[in-house]
């Protein structure tokens, strides 16, 4: 009895740790970042649907660029990184100590918690790499590095499963992603008893709307990666930015773009929602 009442207090102490103002303040704080990134990765796409910026990448180093030509955008982009950080040591301490909610705890949330902080503390580590001036980092000639590492994949024993695999993947997981925000799945992450009914319209419409249209973008690169290993032409594969210009080679031509922009646009506002509504 004691044994297990002196580890139900550590659990309960661990669990408080995890779910320190420190730890909340930085995830809200990378939800903003976030939103900063999508918003502009966003708006540059939707110049490139009707010409006016086909020298800029849509894509977060494109966006990072964006910002270091504004006024104090080199310290705009210092804030922004360690925001960033913020993010990925929240999501650590979810696969550390359990998410918030009922199943929190459950090992396939805490494993899923783990791989965003990997994947948080990558991007955090592209935009201080940026802020710091080298401007390779932050996903800048995101397309030509997909595909030179695609290139480097195909020429693996087996290259061409594992490239397809990994584009199954991606294609998946942009499925999920759309369907769950066409769901309103998020609606359990976030304090929606805290909203008036103007603020739950407003982010019913840029939740689903932005979750799908990332979705989209995903699920499409994640089918170029499947053509590249099928063709086994890394040039088949393709970055965000390729991803987005591919859009206007459909029979609606820049119109689909501009439709995919504006909901990447959305996800930004979304994410800033989840900065003042989410559950931490």
């Amino acid at each position: 009895m004691n044994i297990s009442a002196t580890a139900s207090k550590s659990h309960g102490k661990a669990r408080q740790a995890g779910n320190s103002t420190a730890v909340e303040a930085g995830g809200r704080a990378g939800f903003v970042a976030r939103g900063v990134i999508y918003f502009l990765v966003g708006f540059l796409a939707l110049r490139i649907a009707f010409g006016g910026s086909n020298e800029k990448q849509a894509d977060r180093g494109g966006a990072l660029a964006e910002i270091a030509q504004k006024p104090f955008g080199q310290v705009m982009l210092w804030v922004l990184g360690i925001a960033v950080v913020g993010m990925a040591l929240w999501r650590l301490s979810e696969a550390a100590f359990g998410a918030a909610g009922p199943d929190g705890d459950k090992a396939t949330k805490r494993l899923a918690s783990a791989g965003r902080a990997v994947f948080y503390a990558f991007v955090a580590y592209s935009v201080l790499m940026f802020a710091a001036g080298n401007k390779g980092s932050g996903s800048g000639g995101g397309d030509a590095r997909s595909q030179d590492v695609t290139a480097r994949a195909l020429d693996l024993p087996g290259g061409r499963w594992l490239v397809g695999a990994a584009g199954v993947g991606v294609a998946c997981a942009g499925l999920w992603i759309a369907g769950r925000a066409a769901l309103r799945k998020f609606h359990k992450h976030l304090r929606m008893g805290e909203m008036t009914r103007t603020e739950r319209r407003g982010v019913d419409i840029v939740g689903v709307f932005g979750g799908v249209s990332r979705g989209i973008v995903f699920a499409v690169a994640g089918g170029f990666a499947v053509s590249a290993a099928v063709k086994a032409r890394s040039g088949e594969a393709k970055g965000m930015d390729d991803t987005l210009r591919a859009f206007t080679a459909t029979p609606v031509g820049p119109w689909l773009l501009a439709f995919i922009a504006v909901g990447l646009a959305a996800f930004g506002l979304f994410s800033w929602a989840n900065a003042r509504w989410r559950r931490i």
